[in-house]
């Protein structure tokens, strides 16, 4: 019978995990709160002074009827947009008010089960499954399969598609040598990016200079030293050293080898900032680095993994110079597939030992316990003398099973 304390779902462990996925939604609304703050603050302070602007041209006599119906106009169609930039923020925040509850609900059908063996709980963790999957699509840059998935297995709410297609998009530009969109995706999360201390914006202003120095003409080194004077001297305190450094590219063609200079000029440098990029977003959205579902991949090995999964002992049919582990047949651990892959997690903290009594080696490196290998042979109407391998089927005389013993 199951071990029913091995059984039990520990929710805050599953919360851990999940936390994604209540978390984004809630810094987007935040987002798009504090866009529709400043763009209605931009425009009521635009209006306000034109109003009193016409107003007081109005009494003092200095303004025409022709001039104050002009301003009126231009303030009715500032408002106007306005309504329309409103509009769009509503539906946005419409929209992510509708992912909460979804995934809320979600979270809440777990809350409901208590035990791995509950007949719910496996719907439910194929719908994680996929979840995770779309999100590994997702940050791979497999944007139209990772829409597919979602809208197959009818979890658009659950998904973050629009976040992290908006996010590769920008990535993608970057590595073909654009830093226009990286730059504007920095204005728009200025308070954000500041309040972690991020390089990211500083990063793009120093290529830019790059790209001007590199081209190597007059005009273009003319262009880049005014780059300097308008972009850098808000950086000279937090990076005093990067600037001096961009200072020195002036002297220095982009095919020389002097150090760091080189490595300013380097090609590789839009991959990196790409990676930079990648990272900032993640951290102001708070996602983790790595993809959802290698966390999950990891904890589950961990959790298996024994010092014994990395071992191996040569067999009596192995080939010379090869060896096969006692378990790969039964052990995810030891599969070929996940074996590498586990080589690296931590091995997991039992406090309690589930291992069979009285464990037996079968003459095919098989271990069972001596009590489920008698049961099964019984069942099986096989002599007192044989046992039976209950995945294999093959029958073999006592007197060739050994003892195995675990210190």
């Amino acid at each position: 019978m199951a071990d029913l304390e091995a059984s039990k779902i520990n929710h805050d462990t599953h919360l851990l995990l999940d936390q994604p996925l209540l978390r984004l939604p809630y810094e987007l609304l935040r987002k798009n709160f504090r866009s529709a703050r400043f763009v209605t603050e931009k425009d009521a302070e635009f209006v306000k002074n034109k109003l009193a602007e016409t107003a007081k041209g109005s009494l003092d006599g200095k303004s025409q009827p022709e001039d104050v119906v002009k301003n009126l106009d231009a303030m009715i169609a500032r408002m106007r947009g306005l309504k329309r930039k409103l509009s769009t923020y509503a539906d946005e925040e419409t929209k992510l008010y509708r992912q909460v509850d979804a995934r809320v609900a979600h979270l809440r059908e777990l809350s409901d089960m208590h035990t791995v063996e509950d007949v719910k709980y496996e719907t439910w963790s194929r719908r994680r499954l996929d979840r995770l999957m779309v999100d590994y699509l997702l940050r791979h840059g497999y944007n139209a399969s990772a829409a597919a998935l979602a809208e197959e297995r009818g979890m658009q709410d659950l998904s973050d598609i629009d976040a992290f297609v908006a996010m590769s998009r920008i990535r993608t530009s970057l590595e073909n040598g654009s830093v226009t969109e990286a730059l504007g995706w920095c204005n728009e999360n200025k308070k954000g990016l500041r309040e972690m201390h991020s390089n990211l914006e500083f990063m793009l202003r120093c290529q830019q200079f790059i790209e001007l120095v590199r081209a190597d003409s007059p005009s273009k080194l003319n262009d880049a030293i005014a780059h300097a004077r308008k972009f850098f001297p808000p950086f000279k305190d937090t990076y005093p050293t990067e600037v001096a450094q961009m200072a020195g590219l002036l002297a220095y063609r982009p095919d020389t080898e002097v150090e760091p200079y080189a490595e300013w000029y380097s090609a590789d440098r839009w991959m990196r900032l790409a990676g930079i990029f990648v990272e900032a977003h993640n951290k102001l959205l708070g996602l983790p680095s790595f993809p959802l579902l290698h966390i999950a991949l990891s904890s589950g090995l961990s959790a298996l993994k024994t010092p014994a999964c990395h071992g191996s002992q040569p067999t009596s049919s192995s080939r010379p110079g090869h060896s096969t582990s006692l378990t790969t047949s039964v052990c995810p651990i030891c599969s070929t597939e996940l074996n590498e892959l586990a080589r690296n997690v931590p091995y997991a903290q039992h406090s309690k030992s589930h291992v069979e009594n009285d464990l037996l080696l079968l003459p095919n490196n098989r271990v069972y316990g001596k009590a489920r290998l008698e049961e099964y042979a019984n069942k099986a109407g096989l002599p007192s003398n044989q046992v039976k391998d209950l995945v294999t089927g093959e029958v073999y005389p006592r007197d060739k099973l050994k003892k195995v013993y675990i210190t």
